[in-house]
């Protein structure tokens, strides 16, 4: 006699659990193949169907499981959970989303190489701060789901308090997991780690091959011996037995944020797997999230909030130095020190004279943003996709690429519309500041940390221990250098590029040029009391630079807090967006356009407390031959904005030729 069995499968649309009979017995979270009209898919048993749900369906069509899959990683009941919450909350398709998520199987998984900690005594003492964060957070570690943030200025020693728990927790007998914003933040933290804690350390992130990633996901499965699980953002759907500490650090990172595919964060995710492993989740930043900020400070005694406001070295924190780049007189007019300031040059030479290593932040790619034909303005854009975008320049690979999608071409010798041969460079990156400072430095060795230099792993740890050790003088680098990093050498940080973030039409802009601000200047000065950080800007007047180095952090956050509730966003909204995209611009302006109508109805009509925005282009409305607008929702109800989402999706009906997404908690506006 068949059993009945709900199923997941493999399907991008909502409606990915369907039922199915088999004649062999299956268990919740078994992997099976299925036939699914008519080719096979994959599916995961959710388990036995009830009445009401096999009531309505005609037996004779309910189809046959065909067998289990061989090989295959079972989904244990705490992670089923988490995936049925993400799939109900982010709105995407169950089955899509946990096999977007596991690995992919390997019938030959080669083994890996973890690393076995060394259980060396730790070498250091914790100051007074320090000891009273540990303290209050051990004491809630056999509670139960709880929640704790520490927000500790940089070098304050939060990584010192995280090893310290993790600590605790291993020695109890139970496992942790570290979740990271960055894969080149790895080696510093598996370096640390593995030190002191007796147990495997396992790092996973996207330099790992497939193999390695099925076999940790093996390993993880099959054993409940203590271990600590340290990873970027997909790492924490990996199924961690006796989960007893999930700690979030540097949690206001955009990079923990998904926006393919299921558009979740990670960050929020992690203390949904505490809250389902009946465990402590820990997050930590020297720059909160507004979000985070103001949750945090509330009245809820079931989360708890912690400042360090000195720093683990006893070092004073680094100067900042506002400069002015307007153009006053001819000398700072000079092109063959641009886009540099003579004073950051003058300040980099006393630094290097002394021995001492200076790093320069920059946000940007390449040698040049655009390339101009000087004779008749002619821009090279990328004409392939069709989204007119500048092409950046990069000289060392004498090539033009596109910063929105793979498309890339040599560079021409002249201008295709009128031939001339004088193109001129327009706006800068760190191929420019790194050529630039190599002409003015020559004795010095000055390198460059991005993701065009860096490629893998291997090269990733090399060029940090090179610069640890001293073999570069001055480092140019983006985002990947400006957090978390420990450099014990560097007393001068010079940061170009801030302008274009504070000009950017988003109401996160201001909270993410702070958070950026902040964490350059970290770099700066954390073994020394001479540490500077200098910051170029034809806006010194920005609101902003009145908190940046002043760690009156508080004040930054009520001023901005202020902002957000004037414009009701987030904290104070919940925030929603609805992605149309198409090749056929005037089709999908019909079809957004009468979605927006009807969900402007139905919400006055039914979900009063959702505001509907739109429809509107994205900033960038055309990339690779795909237009894209969408629709906002905000809402402070937030069973009302799910609500509408999902009356827009039961009664929306596909159109070929259109896609749409929806992006919960969305990261940018209209």
């Amino acid at each position: 006699m068949s059993d009945y069995y709900q199923i997941a499968v493999n399907f991008p649309k909502k409606e990915s659990i369907l039922t199915y009979k088999s004649d062999f017995t299956l268990l919740s979270g078994d992997m099976v193949e299925v036939p699914l009209g008519r080719r096979k898919s994959q599916g995961i048993v959710l388990g036995q169907s009830t009445g009401d749900q096999i009531g309505a369906l005609d037996k004779d069509k309910i189809k046959s499981v065909d067998s289990r899959v061989k090989g295959s990683l079972a989904v244990g009941e705490n992670e089923l959970e988490l995936y049925k919450w993400m799939s109900k909350y982010y709105h995407y398709s169950l089955g899509k989303l946990i096999f977007d998520c596991l690995p992919k199987m390997m019938k030959r998984p080669k083994k890996i190489e973890f690393n076995l900690g060394k259980k060396k005594e730790l070498p250091f003492s914790l100051n007074d701060e320090q000891i009273e964060v540990v303290t209050s957070i051990s004491n809630d570690l056999k509670n139960g789901f709880n929640r704790h943030y520490i927000h500790g200025v940089t070098g304050s020693g939060k990584s010192i308090v995280f090893l310290q728990l993790i600590k605790e927790v291993i020695d109890s007998g139970k496992s942790a997991q570290f979740l990271l914003p960055e894969i080149n933040l790895t080696p510093q933290f598996t370096n640390m780690f593995s030190e002191y804690l007796g147990v495997k350390v396992y790092s996973y992130h996207s330099a790992i091959t497939p193999s390695e990633k099925y076999t940790i996901w093996k390993a993880l499965k099959e054993s409940d011996e203590p271990v600590l699980v340290m990873g970027v953002r997909s790492s924490i759907f990996l199924p961690i037995q006796n989960l007893g500490l999930v700690i979030v650090d540097e949690e206001h990172d955009s990079s923990f944020k998904q926006n393919d595919r299921c558009t979740y964060n990670a960050r929020d995710i992690a203390v949904k797997k505490a809250q389902i492993n009946n465990c402590t989740v820990l997050m930590g930043s020297a720059t909160p999230s507004v979000e985070n900020f103001f949750s945090f400070n509330d009245d809820d005694p079931s989360k708890k909030y912690y400042q360090l406001t000195k720093r683990a070295a006893s070092s004073n924190f680094a100067k900042i130095e506002i400069v002015d780049t307007k153009i006053k007189n001819d000398k700072e007019l000079a092109e063959d020190i641009w886009p540099l300031h003579p004073k950051s040059l003058e300040q980099i030479q006393e630094r290097l004279d002394k021995g001492e290593q200076v790093i320069v932040f920059i946000n940007k790619l390449g040698y040049s943003s655009y390339i101009q034909c000087r004779s008749c303005g002619y821009q090279f854009v990328n004409e392939n996709c069709g989204c007119e975008n500048n092409l950046r320049f990069f000289k060392a690979k004498n090539i033009l690429s596109c910063s929105h999608c793979e498309y890339k071409v040599k560079k021409p010798d002249q201008c295709p519309h009128c031939g001339n041969l004088t193109l001129i460079n327009k706006g800068y990156g760190t191929e420019k500041v790194q050529t630039l400072l190599s002409s003015l430095f020559p004795n010095n060795k000055i390198d460059r940390f991005d993701r065009d230099e860096i490629k893998n792993m291997k090269e990733l740890t090399t060029k940090l221990d090179d610069f640890n050790a001293g073999k570069i003088d001055v480092l140019v680098g983006t985002q990947m250098i400006a957090k978390g990093h420990n450099f014990k050498n560097v007393n001068l940080v010079v940061m170009l590029g801030i302008d274009s973030m504070l000009n950017y039409a988003d109401f996160r802009a201001s909270e993410k040029a702070y958070a950026l601000c902040e964490q350059v200047a970290g770099r700066s000065g954390r073994y020394s009391d001479t540490g500077k950080v200098i910051i170029q800007t034809m806006n010194p007047d920005h609101p902003i630079f009145e908190y940046v180095g002043s760690k009156n952090i508080e004040e930054f956050y009520k001023e901005e807090i202020k902002l957000r509730q004037f414009c009701y966003c987030p904290p104070f909204s919940k925030l929603a967006m609805i992605y149309f995209s198409s090749r056929f611009r005037d089709k999908l302006i019909g079809v957004i356009s009468d979605v927006s109508r009807k969900l402007q109805s139905v919400s006055m009509e039914y979900f009063d407390s959702v505001k509907v925005y739109g429809p509107a282009p994205l900033m960038i409305e055309k990339k690779a031959n795909q237009f894209t607008w969408a629709i906002m929702l905000k809402s402070d109800d937030l069973n009302q904005l799910h609500n509408l989402i999902s009356s827009f999706e039961d009664n929306y009906q596909v159109i070929s030729g259109i896609n749409v997404k929806v992006d919960i908690d969305a990261q940018t506006t209209l």
